[in-house]
């Protein structure tokens, strides 16, 4: 008598649903990468802004808490009323703040509150990024 070999179950690999997660995968990189990529080529709005007058006031902060108004040294407590002085005849006052990028945060929000009391208008100076700093 001969005896029945079992039957065995030969293994193998379906690729079909190895496919259809490769597909899944790369549909999924493909959406991601062109969502990130128009995001950054936004094409800003030009527009043509005020001249500013000949004459700015500039009020500086150095890194050690020292404030100059138009680079000459005053006192804390004299901006506020040598700006009411400067600003007595002009319909819309507004200053410069030059900080050093040491200097302390409340510095700078003392001459804000100064132009948020007075209803002064704040232009904060920056110098440009070059290519190496983006």
């Amino acid at each position: 008598m001969k005896l029945r070999s079992r039957n065995r179950v030969t293994p193998e690999f379906s690729m079909a649903s190895i496919t259809d997660v490769i597909f899944l995968l790369l549909t999924f990189f493909m959406l991601t990468a062109s969502a990130n990529q128009s995001a950054l080529n936004i094409k800003l709005p030009t527009a043509k802004g005020q001249e500013m007058p000949a004459e700015r006031v500039y009020i500086g902060v150095s890194m050690d808490g020292k404030y100059f108004l138009n680079k000459k040294l005053i006192a804390k407590n004299e901006i506020e009323p040598t700006l009411k002085t400067i600003f007595k005849a002009n319909p819309s006052p507004t200053f410069v703040i030059a900080a050093d990028e040491e200097a302390l945060h409340k510095d700078v929000v003392f001459l804000m509150d100064i132009a948020n009391r007075n209803k002064y208008k704040v232009l904060i100076a920056t110098n440009p990024h070059t290519q190496e700093e983006k």
